[in-house]
Order: structure tokens, then sequence, then C-alpha cells
């Protein structure tokens, strides 16, 4: 009788631990990612134009630059702006381009920098003197090996200042190739998309990307820069952004013409890389924004395996609680990946969403991880 008892108790345990987790998955759908999905920007009659400077920093990144820089040049904006791309001590032929692109575009600035700031890793330094050298006060951060999406990216952008906004957050999609490793690329870029924007719509801002990233110098000057975070490598946009941002200034643009393109990389290993550098900023992140996306992060890590325990101690009532998620996760993810220009992802949204399984295995040690001194 003891043991019947410890058996039916274990099987109650697992089932409810698997409808914990679905209905915390349904919690964050409902109550943050749908408000991405069904996002509709304030109608304006007229598109705002302040003077802006664009900001790119390059090291040995002289190809990069001649295949992307000219996007940035011939904008369409008819307000005074700039671009300024910081040379940090590249050793290739990017200080020879720079004139040359300079001997046609009036607008670019080019601030060298010939040596490494002791104590001070990573892109924060050259991105501090491109932000101290802006002549006006919003400034517009891309990086070299990514592209404007239209000549309009800086028009667009700066849609989102409206009253009281200092920050705001845009989109930078990589390119669609053929194969797998780009759809999984690309999905995990969509769905770090879907969280830090809706959690900006939420008011409940937590990072940017800066690859496509505006926000004013005054903002920057007044939080004292990067001196908070001098001392890690990364963060000149996530950390940055969270520990600035609040609901009253921060706003997004996921206008298709306002994004940025990137290349993909094109193995495992170097996407591993890339990405294991990104993650060791986030154990930096504000207490609160850690519990909501670990949260979430462990309850989508668990729903997969706890759904198939689930099937073997009650499959009628396990269908249907999955089958709630499944509809209300594609309603979610059609219209985002529509709104972000993701829509052929669409097909694959189930195998994706089942290989985060697998992602969160391989990059949650990340968190754990000392992070490399190089930016680039």
């Amino acid at each position: 009788m003891h043991q019947l008892y410890s058996h039916v108790s274990w099987r109650e345990i697992l089932f409810s631990a698997f409808s914990l987790v679905t209905f915390i998955q349904l919690f964050y759908y409902l109550f943050f990612f749908q408000r991405l999905a069904f996002f509709k920007p304030s109608s304006r009659a007229k598109s705002q134009e302040h003077p802006v400077s664009v900001i790119i920093c390059a090291r040995d990144e002289a190809g990069n630059l001649a295949a992307n820089l000219p996007g940035s040049l011939v904008q369409t904006y008819h307000s005074t702006h700039e671009v300024i791309v910081v040379n940090h001590h590249s050793q290739d032929d990017t200080r020879y381009l720079l004139d040359e692109f300079k001997k046609t575009f009036k607008d670019l600035h080019i601030v060298n920098l010939e040596y490494e700031a002791i104590g001070i890793p990573g892109k924060k330094y050259p991105l501090s003197m491109g932000i101290k050298e802006a002549k006006y006060e919003i400034v517009l951060l891309t990086d070299a090996d990514c592209v404007p999406a239209s000549e309009l990216w800086i028009q667009k952008m700066q849609d989102g200042y409206e009253n009281g906004i200092q920050i705001v957050l845009g989109y930078s999609p990589y390119r669609a190739k053929p194969g797998f490793l780009n759809k999984i690329i690309r999905f995990e870029t969509f769905h770090s998309a879907l969280q830090y924007l809706s959690f900006a719509l939420a008011g409940s801002p937590y990072m940017g990307v800066g690859r496509n990233l505006s926000y004013k110098k005054e903002l920057f000057f007044r939080n004292k820069g990067f001196s908070n975070i001098n001392h890690l490598p990364g963060g000149d946009d996530d950390l940055f952004i969270n520990m600035v941002a609040t609901k009253e200034n921060t706003n997004i643009v996921i206008d298709p013409d306002a994004f940025t393109l990137s290349e993909p990389k094109k193995n495992f290993g170097e996407w591993i890389k890339q990405k294991t550098r990104h993650y060791t900023t986030g154990k930096f992140y504000r207490t609160g924004h850690k519990v909501l996306l670990g949260a979430y992060s462990i309850s989508h890590f668990l729903f997969y395996p706890a759904f198939i325990i689930a099937l073997f101690i009650n499959w009628k009532f396990a269908l249907i609680l999955f089958g709630l998620r499944f509809a209300i996760q594609a309603i979610v993810f059609y219209k985002a990946m529509k709104k972000l220009n993701e829509k052929d992802l669409f097909g694959w949204w189930l195998l994706l969403d089942i290989w985060m399984f697998v992602y969160y295995l391989i990059f949650v040690p990340a968190l754990w991880k000392k992070p490399r001194p190089n930016w680039n």
C-alpha cells in the first residue's frame, strides 16, 4: 500500500511539474511575447529628422567596410548627419580604405586610435571615443559587418524618438542562406529579439543589440559611460542598456527599412564561439531581469522532456496542455516572424523550438565562463 501511494504521488508530482512548466510558458507568450506579435507603431504624419551621428567601430575590418560602409554613407536623410568610423589599432588596410572613402563622402569622420586602453578590454574604449567625437546628440550604432537594409535606415530609426525617449532598440537579422545552420542562427536571433523587444514593450527593457541601437549622448555621459563595466570585455550594448533603460525612456522600431543585415557564420564552431562570447555578460544583468529570463529559459528547456514524461502518466491531458501551448505559440511566432521579416522560418518553427533544448545545453555553461578579452 505504501509503495502504491508513493508511486501515485510521484506520478502526480511529475504531471504537476509539466503543468506548471506549461503555464509558465503560456504566461510569457500571453503577457510578454504577444506584445511584439500584435505591435502597432504609432502613426505619424511626418518622420522625425534629428541631427544624427552614426558610429561604427572597426578593427581589421577592411573587407567588411569595403562591402558595407557605403550602405551607411548613402542614406536618404535630409537633416544633418555624419558617419564616424573608429579605426581601433587595425593592422590591415582599414586606414587606407577609409582615406579613400573620405575623398568621396564628406560626411565621413575617421577616428584613428593607435593604442590599446589599458584595463579596458573589448569594444568599449573605441566606442566611447566615437561617442565623444560625435557632433550630435543622437548616436546610432552599428557594426562593420552590418549593412542597412535600406537607404531609410537612419530616418526610420529616428521615428522612435518620441517625447521623453532616450533609447531606441532596433533589429538586426542575419541574411537567409541555404542550410539548416542558417535557420538555427536566424531562429535564435529572432527568438532573442522576441524577448528583448517584447520586454521593452512591457515596460521592462533589459538589453539592446549593438548592430542596430540608438541613444542620446546625454544619457551616456550622465551615467558615466561604460565606467561601471569597463573591466568586462563585452557589455557595450546589452549591459549598458540594462543599466540605463527604463519604461519611460525606451522605445522600439521594427520597420523592415530600419533593420541592419549581417552575414551569418558558416560553421557551427564559429557560431558557438560567437554566441558563447555574447552570453558571458548575462550574469551581470539586474536581478529582476535575471529572474524573468531564467524562469523563461528553464521552463522552455524543461517543456519537451516534461511533456514526454507526462504522456506516460495522462496522455489526454498532456496533449491538451501541449496543444494549448502549440496553438498560442504558433500564432505569436507567425505574427512576430511576419513583423521581423522572418516568415520563411515559420514552417520550421516547431523543429527549431525543440532544437532550443540542445541550444540551452550548449550555451548555459557560457554564463560561468571567463570572457575572452578581444571584441571582434
